[in-house]
């Protein structure tokens, strides 16, 4: 394991800003990320599921690394998704974001031919871009986008190769994030895929966060990981209990439609997304609204009725 890669703290899954043409806004991603790095953040993911990567050319998606490496403060690191459908085409990208500045690379399990995606399957396909990558590899499973499950037997034995440094786990399931933990090589660590979740995920081991959510309210995040190492649990719970709904919001509920739309009303450059997504309608985007305010995310706008 690659234990010198430390994957502690809270990394946000940042959009992909488009233009109104459908160009990428990369001045946009430069203002953004000047507003991010003030923020109690570890690093950004470039090229995840919220960064709409299905849906960029393999040219804007080394683009979005690069422009993100050059914007990012040099204290944040830059996780780049290079996850292809073949073993050959991962090992290919992996090598161009890692040429980019990606200081690793986060690769999705391929899905297409899930029916053959069996533990063996992706131990010899991840330990074969492993190997042939400049970077640590770190594991992203998310099966509610690719229909395949990462095998906890998997998992573990991944964690005992040099240059794979850890795991997003995004299925939810937090008895799994402890197993893996307890069966893996000394230094592998799990990220919780959500943050919806991530109140659990800590209290088996969890080393932090890739969540949507985090592009959003990173400060909240920080704080319930602050209090759940002092030892205030119960202050952890409230925090964790407050975010649900509008970590919901954002992913299963709206999805990236709802968090861009989410980015615009916190200030930030949300932007359109590409098609076939499709923008989120007003009504969705004032019920979203009232979410983020519930949860603290969105301050409330002055009485209408002292006008």
């Amino acid at each position: 394991m690659s234990s010198a890669f430390d994957l502690t703290g809270i990394f946000p899954p940042i959009p992909t800003p488009f233009e109104s043409d459908g160009r990428l806004a990369l001045g946009r991603l430069r203002e953004n990320l000047q507003r991010w790095d003030s923020q109690p953040l570890r690093g950004y993911v470039v090229g995840g599921s919220n960064g709409e990567f299905p849906l960029l050319t393999l040219e804007e998606r080394v683009m979005m690394v690069r422009a993100a490496r050059q914007a990012a403060s040099r204290h944040r690191l830059i996780l780049a998704g290079s996850g292809m459908e073949s073993t050959q085409a991962t090992i290919e990208l992996t090598r161009r974001m890692a040429e980019a500045g990606a200081a690793a690379v986060l690769v999705v399990t391929p899905g297409y031919y899930r029916g053959r995606m069996t533990a063996s399957a992706l131990v010899q396909h991840y330990s074969q871009v492993a190997e042939a990558s400049a970077v640590p590899v770190v594991l992203y499973n998310v099966p509610a986008n690719t229909g395949v499950d990462l095998p906890v037997e998997a998992a573990v034995e991944l964690s005992q190769h040099a240059n794979i440094a850890g795991m997003k786990e995004s299925g939810g399931d937090v008895t799994k994030i402890g197993r893996i933990l307890s069966g893996c090589a000394p230094g592998f660590q799990v990220l919780a895929g959500s943050g919806g979740f991530f109140l659990g995920a800590l209290s088996v081991g969890a080393s932090g966060c890739i969540a949507a959510l985090a592009n959003i309210a990173a400060a909240p995040l920080a704080a319930l990981v602050e209090r759940f190492h002092s030892g205030d649990r119960d202050g952890a719970r409230q925090l964790q209990q407050s975010l649900i709904e509008a970590n919901a919001a954002v992913t299963s509920l709206y999805g990236v439609p709802g968090l861009k739309s989410a980015l615009d009303l916190l200030g930030f450059y949300g932007g359109p997304v590409r098609s076939p997504l499709q923008p989120l309608p007003e009504g969705d985007r004032a019920r979203l609204a009232e979410i983020l305010r519930r949860a603290g995310i969105l301050s409330r706008p002055p009485s209408s009725e002292l006008a």
